[in-house]
């Protein structure tokens, strides 16, 4: 099968490449001119050099495909050098789901997020909107919503590195987040981190599987851990004594409001609230249905954070 892959060049979609070319895919993949040597495997793949806003070039990535796959997605925004949620989750989804449509290629495979929703942060709305565009074309699509995602990141930017960098290798103590003015359950909001792995795996064995046409999958891992636990695991897999000490969002979210524009704050105020969120899914997900034993969140697959 011949599959059009945009967003090849990203961490997800590094995986997603390998995993195409195990199952004997075809990948043909948008990158930007300059970007070609960030492609996993490119001596096998077929590389269209353009930009996402350029109508032509995702024309002609499409052009005598079986199927596409949208995974381009960013943890943050840079408003000044015109990296939006909106521009690249929202309106990029829909040029490349709109071309599709034209060019009739009619299987469809979009990363979403767990816990979008229309009322949500910018990240959740614009990813629920590229949702409700794709639903709303007669294309044979499969929505996915992964939770955060771990895993070798291999040169990429990835979950569990950026937190090391951030909260686990400073030498101070990691924050555990709470809502009001006691800190009272602070960091016990939880995740469940899924592993790249599985992720890759699960999109592309539902190229082959017609029973997830038109249906969307929560992709969460088998480990719910709460906040702190999840600090304590990565300090131990990092081979370090991870102190933490509880943290009052009502503080924080307006000095991230203020700095989030600037790269060297760690976090901004829409991630905060995502992650008092937490991200979990309310329905288990089905990974027998894509031949996947789920990879558990410890020291043998954070491996990986000993080297970081």
């Amino acid at each position: 099968m011949k599959v059009a892959l945009f967003g090849g060049t990203g961490f997800v979609g590094s995986y997603l490449v390998r995993e195409l070319l195990e199952h004997q895919h075809q990948p043909v993949l948008l990158v930007r001119p300059g970007s070609e040597n960030k492609v996993e495997q490119r001596e096998h793949c077929h590389l269209i050099p353009g930009d996402i806003k350029d109508n032509d070039a995702i024309r002609q990535t499409l052009a005598g495909c079986d199927a596409a796959i949208y995974s381009i997605g960013i943890l943050r925004e840079f408003k000044s050098r015109g990296i939006t949620f909106d521009e690249l989750q929202y309106q990029s989804a829909v040029r490349v789901i709109d071309a599709a449509v034209d060019a009739g290629v009619m299987r469809f495979i979009l990363m979403s997020a767990n816990g979008v929703k229309a009322e949500g942060t910018p990240y959740q709305t614009s990813k629920y909107r590229a949702e409700r565009h794709l639903q709303n074309t007669g294309l044979n699509w499969t929505i996915f919503r992964p939770s955060v995602i771990f895993g070798d990141p291999r040169g990429k930017m990835e979950f569990c590195t950026q937190l090391k960098a951030q909260l686990i290798d400073p030498p101070i103590p990691a924050p555990l987040f709470y809502a009001g003015l006691l800190p009272v359950n602070a960091g016990a909001f939880e995740l469940a981190p899924v592993h790249i792995r599985d992720v890759a795996a699960a999109f592309v064995k539902s190229l082959g599987l017609p029973d997830t046409i038109r249906q969307t999958y929560g992709l969460c891992g088998p480990d719910a851990l709460s906040w702190k636990a999840i600090i304590e695991r990565l300090g131990q897999a990092s081979g370090k004594r991870k102190w933490t000490l509880p943290a009052p969002a009502l503080a924080i979210k307006p000095l991230a409001a203020l700095l989030e524009g600037f790269e060297f704050f760690p976090i901004t105020q829409g991630q905060i609230t995502m992650l008092m969120e937490g991200n979990t899914c309310a329905i288990p997900t089905p990974f027998s249905l894509f031949g996947v034993e789920p990879t558990h969140f410890d020291d043998a697959s954070l491996a990986y954070l000993k080297q970081s």
